[in-house]
């Protein structure tokens, strides 16, 4: 099951329907040719899979007294006390240039279920970042 939120939800949705309506016909012999080798369906079938077991997140719901999906966390790196804001979104709406990042990401699960002011150490692939919340709200 996918969480995600009502315009990520719409979004791929809105993709699924244009690749069907538009590019498919567009390359239509290249369609037949890679279905033919298997190379097609893997994506929109994917995308058909999480759209078909979507679960969307009522943001109206959610609460901020502890780090959850859909939660906007404002977090300070101990080490160089850099400030960072992330939104923990669903893998299918990770966008890093606008701060979303995905649920499954070792930030994300390292700050799940953690309250403001809480002193966490997430281990990244470089080392351990230790890190303090400063502030959770709800992300658009």
């Amino acid at each position: 099951m996918a969480y995600m939120s009502q315009e990520g939800y719409d979004k791929l949705v809105a993709e699924v329907r244009r690749l069907e309506s538009v590019e498919r016909p567009k390359a239509s012999a290249a369609i037949a040719e890679a279905a033919d080798k298997g190379d097609l369906s893997e994506n929109s079938e994917y995308d058909k899979l999480t759209i078909a077991q979507a679960k969307i997140v009522d943001t109206s719901r959610l609460k901020t007294d502890e780090v959850q999906i859909m939660s906007k966390v404002k977090i300070t790196n101990l080490q160089n006390k850099k400030s960072m804001t992330y939104t923990i979104v669903s893998e299918s709406e990770a966008n890093l240039k606008q701060g979303k990042i995905s649920i499954k990401t070792p930030i994300a699960q390292g700050l799940l279920n953690k309250k403001v002011g809480d002193e966490v150490d997430i281990k990244i692939p470089r080392g351990t970042l230790r890190v303090r919340i400063d502030e959770i709200s709800i992300g658009e």
